[in-house]
């Protein structure tokens, strides 16, 4: 379904990251979707996307206050696992194996295929290559080492999910591309061929062999140009194959829309849920760490079976809340609902059906709290708390 243009901003020279709007048929089947209302689409439970320009003055300041920025990186050197073509050669014992890359960027090794998620290997989530978050490590291994994929899953347009230099370098493979609708505007636009696009609004599916790839709704906004149409649709999405079922939430608020989801296409082996950038001034549109540990039990039936994988954390700088505290914070709200955390280091394999690693790993490169860190793994019921340096 071929229909993009590039995006108009008032720049002279447009960058091509911006990538492309929808226009003709693609534009038509957006404007037929049930989620699509007076020329944007809409979020579940309605949504604020931002903050006001008063609060908006507030944060840039506090964004700009060192000994705030200081605590929102990290202290050292992240550990990064550096994933090799052996960790990845051998077929997983269970059918099932999970490599968080970092960010929201995820390789899924589920029943024999190999589906990708909102991979970025990038410096910069941004349209340009001078400003703009970057990396706080580096990718756990180069993207032409990843082997073959089958398919890629796209959650939506922003930076950090979609990143037009890793496209490009994937737009050469024979992968398929499974995107929300309007997405495969942009993926046109950088070379991706019509053909291997799936274009998906929420609760319809794909095959890809022997896999179904479902889009589910979230709540969140998209966009990458200077002025943002909101005509491109976001997407959490629902992969199952022969034996495994698994669930990745893109970026999403909390909304009761999980537990729908999870009536419909749960129980999951594995959620991989957003539980990063979240704030006060945006809290339709990011979760904390908790309400990704709710996300999880919805998404299970209300049950604690399968793994939660916390993600879209890690990687980039992108809200006011210290470095660790995302993975701090998901550590005890998963062990206080007797919820099975994996806590892998970037690029670390690991099957869920095997005892997931769930160490506290960046402490050693975090900075301190002034208090120390609570004891890892509980010690009884009383928690000593340990001062580590």
């Amino acid at each position: 379904m071929s229909g993009s243009r590039s995006q108009s901003s008032g720049l002279r020279v447009q960058p091509a990251a911006f990538g492309a709007v929808p226009t003709g048929a693609r534009l038509e089947r957006i404007r037929r979707s049930p989620h699509f209302s007076n020329g944007v689409f809409v979020n579940p439970e309605g949504a604020r996307i931002g903050p006001s320009r008063g609060v908006a003055l507030e944060m840039a300041k506090g964004y700009l206050r060192k000994d705030e920025r200081v605590r929102r990186a990290p202290a050292g050197l992240i550990p990064v696992h550096s994933t090799t073509l052996a960790d990845l050669a051998r077929p997983p014992a269970s059918g099932l194996r999970i490599t968080w890359m970092g960010h929201s960027s995820v390789l899924a090794e589920i029943d024999g295929y190999r589906v990708l998620f909102d991979p970025v290997w990038g410096e910069r989530c941004s349209p340009f290559a001078f400003a703009g978050p970057k990396r706080l490590h580096p990718a756990p291994l180069p993207l032409a080492a990843l082997g073959p994929v089958d398919v890629v899953v796209i959650s939506h347009d922003h930076y950090d999910h979609l990143d037009m230099p890793t496209i490009k370098g994937l737009a050469g493979t024979d992968t398929v591309f499974a995107v929300p609708l309007g997405v495969g505007a942009h993926l046109e636009h950088w070379g991706v061929s019509e053909g291997r696009i799936r274009e998906l609004d929420w609760n319809e599916a794909t095959k890809v062999g022997g896999l179904t790839l479902t889009a589910t709704p979230a709540r969140h906004f998209c966009g990458r140009g200077l002025r943002n149409a909101q005509q491109t649709l976001w997407a959490s999405w629902v992969v199952a194959g022969d034996e495994h079922r698994i669930y990745h939430s893109g970026d999403t608020g909390y909304f009761q829309g999980f537990q729908d989801i999870g009536a419909e296409h749960g129980p999951f082996d594995i959620t991989m849920i957003q539980i990063g950038a979240y704030s006060e001034f945006w809290p339709d549109i990011h979760m904390t760490p908790e309400e990704g540990l709710q996300t999880h039990l919805d998404l299970q039936g209300g049950g604690t079976g399968g793994v939660l994988l916390p993600i879209h954390w890690a990687t980039f700088n992108l809200a006011m809340h210290s470095w660790a505290e995302p993975g701090e914070r998901s550590l005890w709200a998963a062990h206080e609902a007797g919820v099975t955390l994996a806590t892998p280091r970037p690029g670390e394999p690991f099957e869920p059906r095997s005892t997931p690693p769930a160490d506290p790993w960046w402490r050693s490169v975090a900075r301190r709290p002034a208090d120390g860190w609570t004891a890892w793994p509980p010690v009884g019921e009383q928690l000593d708390l340990v001062a580590e340096s």
